[in-house]
């Protein structure tokens, strides 16, 4: 039996450590993105919910541009967490926030969805060039693996979106539930301490996702504090509760696959 090379892995778990992933050479790397709380389980709950596709863009000014080119699409994302209004763009309302509650089959069934986040657009859009890049939540954690391991790259790269320029507990956790799926085909003598360090995380939440999100996460406190948003913590904290897969292309579109 011939034995075959075991996948590099890497989690990056801060801003700072995924600002220049641009710049390598990703060809042969899978990555995985993470935004827990809420960009990638907005976008994984309105895909399962029929939505045509998603367009992160980084800047208010880009999905305008693309509502002025395709009056239909839906607008989408935040500021401070809160869904983007006229007074931030000059002109209209967004059509949806970022509460994955929103995305639902009636409003988004059919539709392309350009959305914009502080994080989580800018952590999609620094793996653009990679062989495949994944959109992973808690929601879909075991989907996500699922894929890593059908597709069985030289190279997986767990990034997690981090708030601001610092690591965010929930994406930890949720790069740690892929970690801890990926152990047997890895070797715990081969994870490199990120990798460790979200496992143990992941493993000390475990017995209650939502409660370690409701104390331990930055953003959980916060979303739990406003009372239009506090009901976002349990979807999101919600393991394997959209089992789908999405992938973003090499041209930054995000769609369901499979």
């Amino acid at each position: 039996m011939i034995d075959l090379p075991k996948p590099r892995l890497e989690v990056l778990l801060a801003p700072a450590e995924y600002a220049h992933v641009s710049q390598r050479d990703l060809s042969s790397t899978v990555c995985v993105v993470f935004d827990v709380l809420r960009a990638t389980s907005a976008m994984l709950t309105a895909l399962a919910h029929g939505a045509d596709s998603i367009v992160p863009v980084a800047e208010i000014s880009e999905a305008l541009a693309w509502k002025a080119r395709q009056p239909d699409v839906l607008l989408a994302g935040e500021r401070h967490g809160l869904r983007i209004r006229s007074e931030q763009t000059g002109s209209i309302d967004f059509d949806l926030g970022n509460s994955p509650r929103e995305f639902t089959a009636e409003r988004v069934r059919g539709r392309r969805i350009v959305t914009t986040t502080t994080n989580g657009t800018r952590a999609l859009k620094a793996c653009q060039a990679a062989n495949t890049v994944l959109v992973g939540a808690l929601i879909n954690v075991t989907c996500a693996v699922q894929e890593l391991k059908r597709l069985a790259p030289r190279e997986i790269l767990l990034v997690c979106s981090g708030t601001a320029e610092d690591a965010a507990y929930e994406d930890t956790l949720a790069a740690g539930a892929a970690v801890d799926q990926l152990l047997p085909t890895l070797g715990i003598g081969d994870l490199g301490d990120a990798a460790h360090t979200s496992r143990q995380a992941f493993l000390a939440a475990k017995p209650d996702i939502l409660q370690a999100l409701r104390t331990f996460a930055r953003n959980g406190r916060r979303l739990d504090r406003i009372p239009d948003l506090a009901d976002d913590l349990p979807v999101c904290a919600a393991v394997d509760s959209q089992p789908i897969l999405a992938r973003m292309d090499a041209g930054g579109i995000v769609r369901r696959i499979g």
